[in-house]
C-alpha cells in the first residue's frame, strides 16, 4: 500500500510507527509543499491513500479526479475546509479525520500577544546585537481584550486574559448573552468591540459569511494604540487593508499566525513591516497535538484495510 504524507515539514512521518496497519505499506513524506496543479497530481499519482496535514494543501474535486487510484483521503482534525469532501464522495473515496486539541491554539494566540506587546523578538535581536534596552512593553493588566468568537478556542484564550487581569469583551453574529456570560465576557456589538478593545483576537470559522471581516472599516475604527491578533484563518484579515493600516500606523501592531496564502510568499509585504510579529501556521504544531494526529491517522488507515473505516467526514 502507498501512502503519502502532505506538508510533512518537520519531518514526523518517518518516526511514525505505522506496523499496525495490516499491509506492507510504501511511505512518502513529502517535506516542502506543493501547490495544487500537474506536480502534486504527479506526486500522488499511483497512491491508495493520501494524508492531508490540516488545510495546508487544497483538495479539490477537479484534482481528485485525477487521482484514480486515491481510495482513502486522512485529513488531520475532524474536519477540513480545504478538501472537497462531497466531490471525494463521488468519486468513491472515503474521507476519514482524527481527533485533536484546541489548546495549543490557545497557548500559541498567548505567545503572539505577549511578543507583541513586550518586543521581545526586537529585544532577542538586539541583545544578540551586543545592545541593550530600547523599548517599553505595553502592559496588559487593565487593558481590554477583544474577542471575535468565544467557541472552544475564544472561551479559553478569555480566561487567560481575565487571569492576567483584562476587561475581556466580545463578539460574534450568533453570539447571545447567555453564551457570552457562560464563557465570563461581556457581549458588545461589532463596533464597540474594535473600537473599545486594546487587543483585538480573531476566533472564527472561515467561511463566506466571515472572509474578510476585517476590513479597512473596522481597522480604521481600531485604537492607534491597539493590536490584531490572528490564530484562526487568514481568510478573515483583509491582507492589504491590514498591511495599509500597519504602514500608517493606524494600529500599533499584528501578529499572525495565519494568512491568506500559505506558506507566506516570499516578499511579502506583511515581512517587511516593523509593526508585525509572524509565525509559519504554529498554533497546533505541538507534541500533543501531533501523537494524537498520527496515532488517529494509523487507526483510520488500519480500520479502513478491514473494510470498516473511522471517524468518516461527511461534509
Amino acid at each position: 500500500m502507498r501512502i503519502a504524507v502532505l506538508d510533512d515539514y518537520q519531518g514526523i512521518a518517518d518516526t511514525v510507527d505505522w506496523s499496525p496497519i495490516p499491509r506492507p505499506v510504501q511511505i512518502t513524506a513529502v517535506r516542502e509543499h506543493i501547490s495544487p496543479g500537474p506536480a502534486l497530481v504527479e506526486t500522488l499519482a499511483g497512491h491508495e491513500v493520501v494524508v492531508a496535514m490540516r488545510e495546508r494543501t487544497p483538495l479539490d474535486g477537479a484534482l481528485l479526479a485525477e487521482l484514480p487510484a486515491l481510495k482513502l483521503l486522512v485529513t488531520t482534525g475532524p474536519f477540513n475546509a480545504a478538501i472537497d469532501v462531497a466531490a471525494a464522495r463521488r468519486l468513491g473515496i472515503i474521507v476519514s479525520g482524527t481527533g485533536g486539541a484546541v489548546t495549543p491554539t490557545v497557548e500559541h494566540t498567548w505567545a503572539l500577544i505577549l511578543g507583541l506587546q513586550r518586543h521581545l523578538t526586537t529585544e532577542d535581536q538586539r541583545i544578540r546585537d551586543g545592545l541593550w534596552q530600547s523599548t517599553i512593553g505595553t502592559d496588559l493588566h487593565g487593558a481590554t481584550l477583544g474577542l471575535v468568537g468565544v467557541g472552544r478556542i475564544g472561551s479559553r484564550v478569555a480566561a487567560i486574559g481575565k487571569a492576567f487581569g483584562m476587561d475581556v469583551i466580545a463578539w460574534s453574529p450568533n453570539l447571545t448573552d447567555e453564551r457570552a456570560a457562560k464563557a465570563g465576557v461581556a457581549r458588545v456589538d461589532r463596533d464597540a468591540l474594535f473600537a473599545g478593545a486594546d487587543v483585538v483576537s480573531l476566533h472564527m470559522v472561515l467561511a463566506d459569511s466571515t472572509r474578510g471581516l476585517v476590513g479597512s472599516a473596522e481597522l480604521a475604527a481600531m485604537k492607534s494604540t491597539a493590536i490584531l491578533v490572528n490564530t484562526s484563518r487568514g481568510g478573515l484579515i483583509d491582507e492589504p487593508a491590514l498591511v495599509e493600516a500597519l504602514r500608517s500606523n493606524q494600529i500599533r501592531g499584528a501578529a499572525l499566525d495565519v494568512y491568506q496564502h500559505e506558506p507566506l510568499p516570499a516578499r511579502n509585504p506583511l515581512t517587511s513591516l516593523p509593526n508585525t510579529l509572524l509565525t509559519p501556521h504554529l498554533g497546533y504544531v505541538t507534541q500533543t497535538v501531533m501523537s494524537i494526529f498520527y496515532r488517529d491517522i494509523v487507526e483510520d488507515i488500519a480500520a479502513y484495510c478491514t473494510g470498516s473505516p473511522l471517524r468518516l467526514l461527511t461534509a
